[in-house]
C-alpha cells in the first residue's frame, strides 16, 4: 500500500479536465466547481446535469470521445485531469497520458484513485474534515468523515470564523494577523461560551489568547 501525502489544493480559476459525461463525471465536475475550478468536459454525450451546466456556461464541453490529452481551450496547461468514463481502458489511457504530460490525474476507476486520490469530505464553513481509506472502502470514508465532523459539533467552526475576524482586525491595526493560542483558548472555555450562545464573549476570550506567533 502506497503511503500518500495529504494536501489541500487551491483550484480557484485553474483549468481542470474531466473525461467522461456520466454519473461519476457529474459528481467529479460538481466537486471541482464547488472549489472554483474552470472545468472542461470531454465526452460525446453528457448527463442531464452536465448538459445543463454546459448550456449555462458553467463548464466547457468538448463534444467528442477522448483521443489525446491536449491543453485547455485558452492554451493553458491542465492542472488536474480526471478520468471518469465507464470504459476502463479509456480511463487507463487518460491517466497514462496525464503522467507523460506531467499532469496530476485522478483515476475514478482505480481503487486507490490513481496518482491523485480524492478523500471523502465533510465541511462546515472554514472547517473541512477529509478521510481516506486508501480506496479500501469509499462508503466507509464518507461515513467516517460525517461522523468526525458531527462529533466536533458546530463550535469549532464558529471559533474559526471569529479567529478570522480577529486576524483581519489585527492586520487593519498594523499587526501581522496574529492567531490565538488554540489550546489556551479551548482550555479557557471559548467553545463553552460559543455553545451557550455567547459569541461576543467568546471573541473577547479569543482576543485575550492572541499569540505573538503566526502558527
Amino acid at each position: 500500500m502506497v503511503r500518500r501525502y495529504a494536501v489541500m489544493v487551491d483550484l480557484q480559476g485553474r483549468p481542470c479536465l474531466v473525461v467522461g459525461g456520466g454519473t461519476v463525471a457529474t459528481r467529479k465536475v460538481r466537486g471541482l466547481l464547488d472549489v472554483g475550478a474552470e472545468v472542461t468536459v470531454t465526452a460525446p454525450v453528457l448527463s442531464p446535469s452536465l448538459a445543463e451546466l454546459a448550456t449555462t456556461g458553467a463548464i466547457t464541453w468538448i463534444e467528442a470521445p477522448y483521443t489525446v490529452l491536449g491543453r485547455s481551450p485558452d492554451e493553458r496547461r491542465w492542472v488536474l485531469v480526471v478520468a471518469a468514463t465507464d470504459a476502463p481502458d479509456v480511463n487507463d489511457r487518460v491517466a497514462a497520458d496525464a503522467e507523460r504530460a506531467g499532469v496530476w490525474a485522478n483515476h475514478a476507476g482505480a481503487p486507490d484513485g490513481g496518482p491523485v486520490s480524492v478523500p471523502s469530505v465533510a465541511a462546515d464553513g472554514p472547517l473541512t474534515v477529509a478521510v481516506s481509506t486508501d480506496g479500501i472502502h469509499p462508503g466507509a470514508a464518507r461515513w467516517l468523515a460525517d461522523q468526525a465532523l458531527a462529533s466536533l459539533g458546530p463550535e469549532p467552526a464558529v471559533a474559526l470564523r471569529l479567529i478570522h475576524e480577529l486576524r483581519l482586525e489585527d492586520r487593519q491595526a498594523g499587526g501581522p494577523g496574529r492567531r490565538p493560542d488554540w489550546r489556551r483558548a479551548v482550555d479557557s472555555g471559548t467553545l463553552d461560551l460559543i455553545r451557550a450562545g455567547l459569541t461576543a464573549e467568546a471573541k473577547e476570550r479569543l482576543q485575550a489568547c492572541l499569540s505573538s506567533s503566526l502558527d
